[in-house]
């Protein structure tokens, strides 16, 4: 679905990402791991098209490298970001159907029932300011709001950041249950453990490269990763 070449991205004279290969196939999870400053955000920034690189970007057959960013949304490739970045003075729904800005209003009505179904709190404070929510709650926000507008490929980035133990339970159950039902996702996460238990695979950054890439299993078994990325 996803076949990256060669990627790389610059913010001014310093460059984040040195000739990135990466692929994701259709119904995959695979996780992205490293430390802070390794190029992961940038990575899915310059792969959602609000980050300007050079390379090879193919969805789907289709050599997307130059498309605007809207035009990536178009064919389904959607960001969740890092931090929630969710509307703070509109209401939990209002925030949910600008996801969908795309689509028709009776897809908006369906897709705001799953997302409903899947994040039950939200349909508690769905009439409820966004800025006043938890930050767990705010985080299933920022997620719903991206399953809007029904991505074929999520990306998505530290979705646990910040949160309780219990509501980091909660966000990677609902990471499952949507690989389960096929949705493609390149997940960026600083728990490296829970982001590989869950992975098809998994490819580990450092500095900008990718070092190292295999199974979720593979990675959570290898030394090295143990070590630096897992506290073991």
């Amino acid at each position: 679905m996803l076949d990256v070449r060669g990627l790389e991205a610059r913010y001014g004279r310093i460059s984040a990402l040195h000739g990135i290969d990466l692929a994701v196939r259709a119904g995959e999870l695979v996780a992205l791991v490293g430390a802070n400053g390794a190029g992961k955000s940038t990575l899915l920034r310059a792969l959602s098209g609000v980050q300007s690189s050079s390379g090879r970007i193919g969805f789907e057959d289709e050599d997307i490298s130059g498309a605007a960013a809207e035009y990536r949304v178009s064919l389904g490739i959607v960001q969740c970001p890092e931090g929630r970045q969710v509307f703070g003075p509109l209401t939990v729904e209002d925030n949910l159907r600008l996801g969908a800005y795309r689509r028709g209003r009776a897809q908006s009505r369906e897709s705001l029932e799953r997302i409903y179904a899947l994040f039950p709190a939200l349909a508690e404070h769905r009439r409820q300011a966004a800025g006043t929510l938890s930050g767990g709650q705010q985080q299933m926000l920022a997620i719903g709001r991206a399953l809007m507008a029904q991505p074929r490929l999520l990306l998505l980035d530290e979705p646990s950041m910040g949160l309780a133990p219990r509501l980091v339970t909660e966000i990677f159950a609902a990471i499952r249950r949507l690989r389960a039902a096929d949705t493609a996702l390149l997940l960026v996460e600083q728990n490296a453990a829970a982001a590989l238990a869950i992975a098809d695979r998994g490819y580990v950054l450092e500095t900008g490269r990718v070092v190292l890439e295999g199974t979720g299993a593979e990675l959570l078994a290898d030394a090295g990763v143990r070590a630096a990325y897992l506290g073991l």
